[in-house]
Parts: structure tokens; sequence; C-alpha cells
């Protein structure tokens, strides 16, 4: 059995990659940190597709957790391997660096950055053992030209494009390719607290994005087609930045 494993796939942009993964035939590990509910939802709508679904609850920022859960996993399903990675878990906590608590930046960078780097470790070698696989890693705008009042978010998202960019050359003779997507504004829980008419007004399609149109290129990248691209950050954002 061949699994796509998505965390913070329970809600928004996550829960589309998994219906979208699950559309091109993968079973699907839906990680969440705390809404099982929500995470329930997205199960069925990855069933309703024909394949499985599996929960995983725990927190990306939190090794132990993660190195728990999932070797726990690989040892109740040998034979079985994840041979998609969706590291979309991520969270924001705006504020001018001025006013910034330590906690407001090590949360963001520790689930941002950190949790990418837990998560991604922990199926590495199984990953390279099969010789073949799709990291993909949701970045964000910020990470590429910054925003004020996001210090900590675009410092963290910044990082992970770096760390895309560095593993995908350690790990391409294993014919795994790494590569990151940088969303805009896209409507999801994580901007409802954005005032979406005066924001559209900038970008030049004059909308923000849907997650299933962020589903959509993780679903080109996870399939065989995208076989020579790695490496590679690429904008979904409406022409707001290019």
């Amino acid at each position: 059995m061949k699994y796509a494993l998505v965390t913070g796939g329970s809600r928004g942009i996550g829960r589309a990659i998994c219906v979208a993964l699950a559309q091109s035939g993968y079973p699907v590990l839906i990680n969440y940190k705390g809404n099982a509910a929500a995470a329930a939802e997205t199960a069925d709508l990855v069933r309703a597709e024909g394949q499985t679904a599996e929960l995983l609850p725990f927190d990306v920022a939190k090794k132990e957790e993660v190195q728990a859960a999932l070797q726990a996993w690989m040892e109740n399903n040998k034979g079985a391997t994840i041979e998609v990675l969706v590291n979309n878990a991520g969270i924001r906590n705006d504020v001018l660096m001025t006013f910034m608590e330590d906690e407001q930046w090590r949360s963001v960078v520790d689930t941002n950055l950190e949790g990418m780097y837990n998560v991604t470790r922990t199926i590495m070698q199984p990953l390279l053992m099969n010789r073949y696989g799709r990291i993909i890693n949701i970045v964000s705008l910020s990470g590429l030209k910054g925003m004020p009042g996001q210090v900590n978010y675009s410092a963290a998202k910044a990082g992970v494009i770096g760390a895309t960019k560095a593993l995908a050359q350690e790990i391409a003779k294993r014919n795994i390719t790494v590569n990151a997507i940088a969303p805009g504004f896209i409507a999801s829980d994580m901007t409802q607290d954005l005032d979406q008419k005066e924001l559209s007004a900038m970008i030049p399609m004059n909308r923000f994005g849907k997650p299933e149109e962020v589903a959509a290129l993780v679903k080109f990248l996870a399939s065989k087609d995208a076989g020579y691209i790695t490496g590679q950050v690429i904008s979904i954002n409406g022409g707001l930045y290019t």
C-alpha cells in the first residue's frame, strides 16, 4: 500500500489536499492537532472518493509526539509506505516585531519550520529505501517577499523554502522530488480574520484563491508527470507577487 500523509489535514487547504490525493488513488493519513470533529469530516470526504482514510493526531511541533505516532503507524503497517508527504500544518500569530513576545516567535517557528523537519526526518529512511517519493511543502507568499506584522511567519516559511531547495538536491538520485507551493491569499480558516474585500482589490485577479486550486497543484506535483520538477517554489497568488 502506498499512502499519502497530509499534516494539518483537518480543514481548509489541508482538507482540499486530502480529497485531491484521494482522487489520485492514494489512501490518506490525515494529521491534525486538536480538532477531531473536523478531521473526521475530512476522512468522510476521502472515503467518498473511494479511498481509505486514517486519522493521526499529533502536534508537529513536538518531536516526541511525531516520532511516537509515525513509528507506531509504520510498525503496525509493515509493508506499507508513505509515498507522498505534504507538510501543510501551520499557524499564524501576527504582531509587529516591536511588540512580539518570545512565545509568539517560538510557536510560529516551531510549528511551521520545526514541524516540517520533525515529520520529514521521521519518515526519511523508509522513503529513501523505497527509492520513490514526493515531498510537498506548503509555504507562503510571506516567505518569499516578507509581510509586515509577520516577521515570525515570514522567517519560518522562508526557512522551509531554503530547506526545500537543499533537501531536493540531497535526495534527487533516489527519485524523490521536493517542492514547495507558496499560496497568496486563500479563502480558508487561516485567513478568515482578514478583510477579504479590501485585500482583493490589491490582487490582479481581484479575488482570494480557493483551497481546491492549491490542492490541484499538489495533485500534479504528487503525480509521476511531475517527476522532473524538484527544488522549486511555485506561487499561486492571483498575480499579487511574481
